[in-house]
């Protein structure tokens, strides 16, 4: 059995640190592993693949950035014959990208069967290209990993049938705890930055709804400020990010009064995340990875996909429309405890995964026969 795993951004190399681990172990199954090149910067590509001991892509199609059409387009067409060509009887791909799309896409139209990683997440937000690509994903895969009970509901309330639903379990969970102990022996970044452990937010900004909307920015900026008047606040840089802030005229204020560090690799961001006295973020992977690691986190977003943890007091939705509305978010949010839950599995989600593929492959070619 041959399944050909498409990645291309900082989310999907952690979780596909954790199932290729597994892939790869199997002698049934041989993995081609294609990197479409959607994040090409060395901080935020390369060094996951070093530090999650990633085995270096079959093929990297160096496709680098561009407009969502004009990127999609350019991965639609390389992955269509990359999969002709490795005769492949699988495609694995992660979560929301277009990396993602382009991988599900091509696949369907080659009637290779494909099977989706983090299945059935919902923002119930049109307006966000994620929300786009993983529900089209979704419907177009044979196979559906959802990582949660909240997850299988929704697919199957979208009429996904049953048979191909798993409820697998979070595979950054199993990613969270095979490498958070590693992070605490290679990491350095606190003594690197001087940061002492629960006397610091840490805080990420990258999605396009924040960075190029320049109200919500200034907004976001001004509220961090008002709290970095009493708790200093670190704020790993997306390169997305540092563009808007330029662009937009905020750059000076953000220097002067967060600590802004260049991106990060994973065992350091997750140093930064147990150590953190709060996290505040518009990134999805980071409010799982702040619950892991029993941080309390603000999301700076409308909604959020993990609707558990919102519900469990880990996590907190906090529209970025005032300054103050931010500010107060983060404040009341210092030092916030929630109920005990075990929402992401037991942390052997990427090998339910391999069973699931080898078990749906024996019973396809049984009936082929």
């Amino acid at each position: 059995m041959k399944v050909l795993t498409v990645v291309g951004a900082r989310p999907q190399f952690i979780k596909v640190a954790a199932v290729q681990r597994v892939l790869q172990a199997d002698p049934l199954i041989e993995s081609f592993l294609l990197h479409t090149g959607q994040h090409y910067d060395e901080a935020m590509s390369q060094v996951f693949f070093d530090e999650l001991e990633i085995p270096p892509p079959n093929l990297n199609l160096n496709i680098g950035s561009g407009n969502h059409g004009q990127q999609t387009g350019r991965m639609l067409e390389a992955i269509e014959q990359t999969l002709m060509e490795q005769r492949s009887d699988y495609a694995l791909v992660y979560g929301d990208t277009n990396s993602t799309l382009a991988g599900a896409l091509a696949a369907v139209k080659l009637h290779i069967p494909v099977a989706h990683v983090e299945a059935g997440l919902r923002s119930f937000n049109r307006h966000m290209p994620e929300e786009i690509n993983r529900v089209l994903t979704d419907h177009a895969s044979d196979l559906l990993f959802a990582p949660t009970e909240t997850a299988r509901e929704n697919l199957r309330r979208e009429g996904i049938p049953e048979e191909r639903i798993y409820l697998t379990g979070d595979v950054m969970f199993d990613a969270a705890l095979y490498y958070g102990e590693k992070s605490d022996r290679a990491s350095g970044i606190l003594r690197q930055y001087d940061l002492t452990p629960k006397q610091y937010i840490l805080t990420t900004l990258h999605r396009a709804e924040n960075t190029d909307n320049k109200a919500r920015l200034r907004a976001l900026i001004e509220g961090l400020t008002i709290v970095a008047k009493t708790t200093p606040i670190v704020l790993p840089l997306h390169p997305r990010t540092r563009a808007a802030l330029e662009t937009t005229g905020l750059w000076a204020q953000a220097e002067s009064v967060l600590k802004i560090l260049p991106p990060v690799g994973y065992l350091d961001m997750a140093a930064l995340e147990k150590n953190a006295a709060l996290i505040a973020t518009d990134s999805g992977g980071v409010q799982k990875e702040a619950f892991f690691y029993q941080t309390p986190c603000v999301t700076l977003r409308t909604e959020t996909e993990w609707t558990e943890l919102v519900e469990a007091g880990w996590n907190r939705v906090v529209a970025p429309l005032t300054a103050e509305k931010v500010s107060e978010g983060i404040l009341q949010t210092l030092g916030a405890r929630g109920k005990t839950i075990a929402p992401y599995g037991d942390g052997r989600a990427a090998e339910k995964i391999a069973q699931a593929l080898k078990r749906h492959y024996d019973e396809t070619s049984q009936i082929d026969r």
